[in-house]
């Protein structure tokens, strides 16, 4: 049994960002991270990623992203961000230690990895919203020669076999995906879109704007006000609005539009009642949360964390990473940090540490 002051459930951004507040409040905590290395989880995803937000509001607390503020940091910056940011703050992370279960003893937690096991007086689960790939039940039942990935698992273009493309999901990844396939293979883009930025993240205008949308994203859209309380379901149901490939990028880039594919008819899959001729489908089509190896009711019934900005009902017990946790700028790298400031401050203000054994 290892024992800390505080267990922190995950390596992403948010993880670290715990661990950078802990570390300034020079507790014992160590960081449990399922990847074989920190920014694993950046590295799979496909080769074009970009973040929708420049440099300059996407640094964790304590270290500044580098290059130029203005550039939209891509797959691999991430990453290696991320891996030189664990070793600028030293921090404990424990790779390759996926946590398979977490109950309460007492007034103490103890997470089980394997035969590993983690044991103190808090808890900060950190597992970040990519959890589990979401595919519809009826893609079983298409044609076995139509090639599918879950956005997850999708690279680039030249992985795609000749023939039409369906991507599946019209949120901001959806329509990055599409814009890119539709150079190279016709394209159809399905579901509806939850609106647009109404202006361009990479135009000259966003100079202006976007320190105007990012104030808005940390203090107005936010479950303090109606607004943003309105928007986090739609947000956690929906996806996000487009945000840098607008609804006029694809009709130029030609990529053609329909609305939910609700089945299979013949092993094609089917939208607006006609079936889609398609060689491949990329089903942009989020994830879902799975906290179903904590054993404590603490989810509500779409599965997300029932919790005021990460803090539970259970003492001792917090969350991270959640989308639209407790404001917009929590879906993102930069919103990281705030999010773990006042988790981490509610955490040593409220609970002694376990006793070591």
């Amino acid at each position: 049994m290892s024992t800390h002051h505080t267990i922190v459930i995950g390596g992403g951004q948010s993880g670290l960002s715990a661990g950078y507040h802990l570390a300034q409040a020079g507790v014992d905590f160590v960081i449990l991270d399922a990847e074989g290395r920190v920014g694993a989880h950046w590295e799979r995803h496909w080769d074009s990623l970009r973040l929708f937000s420049p440099a300059r509001y996407s640094s964790l607390p304590g270290l500044a992203f580098p290059g130029d503020p203005r550039h939209f940091p891509d797959r691999d910056e991430i990453a290696g961000y991320l891996r030189t940011y664990a070793e600028h703050i030293a921090a404990p992370v424990r790779s390759g230690v996926r946590v398979d279960a977490l109950r309460r003893a007492g007034d103490t937690y103890v997470a089980e990895a394997g035969d590993q096991r983690f044991e103190a007086t808090n808890v900060v689960v950190a597992t970040g919203p990519h959890q589990e790939p979401h595919v519809p039940d009826f893609a079983a039942e298409l044609d076995p020669g139509i090639r599918q990935w879950h956005s997850t698992g999708y690279r680039g273009p030249s992985d795609l076999p000749a023939g039409d493309v369906l991507v599946v999901g019209a949120s901001h990844s959806g329509a990055d995906i599409a814009y890119e396939t539709a150079a190279s293979h016709a394209t159809t883009l399905a579901g509806t879109v939850n609106g647009q930025m109404p202006f361009r993240i990479e135009g000259p205008e966003a100079r202006v704007i976007l320190p105007i949308w990012f104030f808005a994203t940390q203090h107005l859209l936010t479950m303090r006000t109606p607004v943003g309380r309105k928007m986090r379901p739609q947000v956690r149901a929906h996806g996000a609005p487009l945000l840098r490939v607008r609804l006029s990028d694809l009709d130029a880039a030609g990529v053609q539009r329909v609305g939910r594919v609700t089945g299979v008819a013949d092993g094609l899959p089917v939208a607006d009642g006609r079936e889609l001729d398609v060689a491949s489908i990329i089903w942009c089509t989020g994830y879902r949360p799975n906290y179903t190896w904590i054993d404590l009711p603490v989810t509500d019934e779409a599965g997300f964390p029932i919790s005021d900005r990460g803090v539970t009902a259970f003492p001792g017990l917090y969350f991270l990473g959640v989308p639209f946790q407790y404001a917009f700028a929590s879906m993102l790298i930069g919103g990281a940090g705030r999010d773990a400031g006042y988790v981490v401050r509610h955490l040593l203000r409220t609970r002694e540490p376990v006793a070591a054994a």
